[in-house]
Formats: C-alpha cells, sequence, structure tokens
C-alpha cells in the first residue's frame, strides 16, 4: 500500500539543512509539513517507524475537518470511504425504554475513512510537494544554537540545522519535554478500544455517526466503506475485549448480529490535556504533542488539521508567536465541546433528560452539532441562551 516508503528511507549525512524538521509522521507532522511545503519551505519529517502508522481512531471527519484537508490540497472523494450527515445520539434509560435523537450538519456532509487510508493520502501528498521523509529515524536531542548559529537536531542517522523544530510526537512528547513545554492542564483521561466489523450494505442505511452512550462509556458507530464500520469505544477503565465493550450497549449488539469483525483490535489513550505554552524559541509543537481534547468530541484529526495550517502560516511569517496566539484559539471550541459531553459521561440523570429534551425539540440538538462543528457561534450558549436550555432539558 505505502508505495513510498522504500523510496522515503533516509541515512543520509551532509544533505541540505531544511527550513522545517518535523519529529513524527503521523497525521499531525504531515499535514504540518504539507502546509509549510505549500508556502515554499523546505521540509524534513522523520519517525521512528515504517508506513503503514495505524491508531485507534473513530475515523470519522466532520465538514470543517474536510474544509481544512482541501486547503491541504486533498481531496476524500476518489477514495475507499463513506458519507454521513450528521449525528445520532443513543441510549436506554434506567426504565429500560430506549432514547435516540438525531441532527444533520447545518452545511456540507461528514466522511468516514480508514485512519491508514487518510495517513497514505498524507503522505502522498507531502511526497508530491517534495517533503524529505526520513522513516526509521529516531530523534535523540536538540541542542541549542548560540548566538545566530541554527539549532541542532541529532538522529540516529543523521545530523540537521533547521531554521525550525516542529514536535509532532504525540502525547509522550519528548521535544515537548526537551523544551521545556510540558506545564499543562489534564482535565480527563480516558481508554479508547477499536475495532472495524465487515457488514451487508443491503441491511441497515448508515449514513448518520452513532453515538450510543451507557453508564461505561460511549461507542461510536462510523461508516468507512460501504461495506464496513468503525467501532471505537471510550470509557474510564479498559474494556479486557471487545465482547465485553459490547455487552455494555445492548443495543448496539443486538444490530450487529450480521456483522463480523475485520482486522485486530487496536487500543489508545485519549486525553483532555491543555498546555499553557505550545512554542519556545523556532521550537513549535502540534498535534497531541501540543494538547489534545477528548475523544467525545470527534475533533482530534480536525484540529491537528487547523493547526497545520495556523503553523504554515506562522512558519511562513517567521514568527512562531503568530502560532501561539492562533493555537489558543483554535483550542476553545473543542475544549468548550469536550466539557460540555463530559458533563452527560459523568451524569447518566442529566444525559437522559438532555437526549428526552432533544427528542421533544429537534431544533436543539440542531443548534449544539451547529455550534459543534463551527457554523454556530459559542455566545448562543451564553447567558440566556445556556439559560434557556438548561431551563428545557431539565424540565423534562
Amino acid at each position: 500500500m505505502y508505495s513510498q516508503a522504500s523510496q522515503s528511507v533516509r541515512s543520509s549525512t551532509g544533505t541540505d539543512d531544511p527550513d522545517v524538521f518535523i519529529a513524527g509522521g503521523g497525521p499531525a507532522g504531515l499535514a504540518c509539513a504539507i502546509a509549510a511545503a505549500q508556502r515554499g519551505l523546505t521540509v524534513e519529517v522523520a519517525d521512528g517507524m515504517v508506513p503503514p502508522i495505524d491508531k485507534a481512531c473513530g475515523e470519522g471527519l466532520m465538514p470543517d475537518t474536510l474544509v481544512a484537508l482541501t486547503r491541504l490540497g486533498l481531496d476524500l472523494r476518489p477514495t475507499e470511504s463513506a458519507i454521513f450527515r450528521g449525528i445520532r445520539f443513543l441510549t436506554t434509560d434506567r426504565s429500560g425504554r430506549h432514547l435516540s435523537t438525531e441532527a444533520t450538519f447545518p452545511q456540507g456532509e461528514g466522511r468516514g475513512i480508514r485512519r491508514i487510508l487518510l495517513h497514505q493520502l498524507l503522505l502522498d501528498r507531502a511526497t508530491a510537494l517534495g517533503v524529505r521523509l526520513s522513516w526509521q529515524t529516531v530523534v535523540q536531542g536538540i541542542e541549542s544554537g548560540q548566538g545566530s548559529a541554527r539549532s541542532v537536531v541529532r538522529t540516529n542517522r543523521h545530523t540537521v540545522r533547521p531554521r525550525f523544530i516542529i514536535g509532532a510526537d504525540g502525547h509522550q512528547s519528548l521535544v515537548r519535554a526537551w523544551a521545556g513545554l510540558e506545564r499543562s492542564t489534564i482535565r480527563a483521561r480516558r481508554i479508547g478500544l477499536r475495532q472495524h466489523f465487515s457488514i451487508d450494505p443491503t441491511s441497515v442505511q448508515r449514513d448518520f455517526v452513532e453515538v450510543h452512550w451507557s453508564d461505561y462509556g460511549q461507542a461510536y458507530v462510523t461508516p468507512v466503506s460501504p461495506t464496513e464500520i468503525c467501532i471505537a469505544f471510550v470509557a474510564d477503565h479498559k474494556f479486557p475485549s471487545i465482547e465485553e465493550a459490547l455487552s455494555h450497549f445492548p443495543v448496539l449488539q443486538q444490530s450487529l448480529q450480521a456483522a463480523v469483525p475485520s482486522g485486530s483490535p487496536r487500543g489508545s489513550i485519549t486525553l483532555s490535556r491543555k498546555l499553557h505554552r505550545v512554542t519556545d524559541g523556532n521550537i513549535a509543537l502540534i498535534g497531541d504533542a501540543s494538547g489534545s481534547v477528548d475523544a467525545v468530541t470527534g475533533e482530534g484529526l480536525g484540529l491537528c488539521f487547523r493547526q497545520a495550517l495556523a503553523l504554515g502560516d506562522a512558519l511562513e511569517a517567521g514568527d512562531l508567536a503568530l502560532y501561539q496566539r492562533d493555537h489558543r484559539a483554535l483550542q476553545r471550541l473543542p475544549h468548550f465541546m469536550a466539557r460540555t459531553l463530559l458533563l452527560l459521561d459523568h451524569s447518566p440523570r442529566l444525559r437522559n433528560r438532555t437526549l428526552r429534551a432533544f427528542q421533544r425539540r429537534p431544533p436543539l440538538f440542531q443548534q449544539h452539532l451547529g455550534v459543534h462543528v463551527g457554523d454556530a457561534p459559542v455566545r448562543i450558549f451564553g447567558s440566556k441562551g445556556l439559560l434557556a436550555t438548561l431551563t428545557f432539558v431539565l424540565a423534562g
């Protein structure tokens, strides 16, 4: 699948130093590389792994995420993927009554795509733009330059002296630690488990992402092709198996009787973490290395793509202070929505009343979804708007 991998492994010395060196070849690192290369900068990406690089992920891309990908020069339409029109919430209350409510996106559509296919598209786009891709290359240290000298990045294969260093190396970022940017606030830490299932495309129409709620967490069902769905479970504790996870979502379990698991399950950690700073000198962080939002928002990939565009602008201007400002602004909505949605996770009573309220008054859920995807301002939930919503919910 990854036809570029064998060509892009480098063990070079003495090559031209890039303008931008990126530690981490996942979606965040490749998106940053694309954004920088689009602006005429020379870029190198280094990662200790070799493609294909996979990670547990809900695999659903919201409409605003697709807009960001378009700005990066990617078009998902010809790929094997699936369109979804909105979000559906489902739960079962204490009396055994099934509750369901749905809302369509105000504008555009979402798309489900296998994480591994999305990574391939990003890799191909970066390669087409001339980005140097150094796989099996581990960053071992960074030395600050003296005076006007550039910083030195040492890897297991070579040494480079870039103008800018980007940490896209995930939750356990070494670049973040070396730059002294570890100070952060963590509001939530949960565990995810992903499994794909092959389905009969004629058995049920799947044009919504379903979020099944229970007292044990959430299960996200995303169509990723006409014959396959991705299910991601997220909870405060680790599920020992897919079967155990499904047992806590009986409606979903019943709907999957004819489905066949495809591939192996994969786990991950999801955090709501906000860093105090994401830049220091000529070093910047992106993606999970720069903080993250809980998977309940479905905004992890979308956030890193928007960060990449902002970081590309700052790199072109030669001023990472611009990125620090924009990064803070980009975090506000996802973190607000994460806190709001996690209230439903923590309180079954509030969750059931909220879904009943959404059932009785569908425009409420439509309004929330509009805010979530950036089509409506957060201020509609300020003062009177939030009070009216809570009054309606609690009256149920």
